[in-house]
């Protein structure tokens, strides 16, 4: 386990997805179904724990703990570059558009 891979799965994060970028593939959704889902119109949102779609521009929710590692590979591998992942106590991003060089590779810590 990296340096990194130790930070993230100690630190809270939060996650969110600009619907605007989105492509639709589903990736996110089977790397943590318990996080995302697709709505009515084929895009992927967010849901929070209690499972409750966040439907709003920018709405973000806690990424479970299990569930980070996870999270962070979704915004890796996602085609539309669409998902934000950051620490919740500073708001660094660690994957997604804005970590890094847009690779979602995230900061080193």
């Amino acid at each position: 386990m990296t340096l990194s891979e130790t930070s993230v799965e100690t630190s809270g994060l939060e996650v969110w997805i600009d619907q605007e970028l989105c492509t639709g593939d589903g990736l996110c959704v089977q790397y943590a179904p318990e996080v995302f889902e697709f709505d009515v119109d084929g895009l992927a949102y967010v849901k929070d724990a209690a499972g409750d779609l966040k439907l709003g521009a920018g709405l973000r929710v806690d990424v479970p703990a299990g569930l980070r590692l996870d999270v962070i590979d979704s915004a890796k591998e996602c085609p539309g570059n669409c998902i934000h992942v950051n620490r919740v106590t500073d708001g660094v991003p660690v994957a997604g558009p804005e970590a890094g060089s847009g690779s979602g590779a995230g900061p080193e810590a």
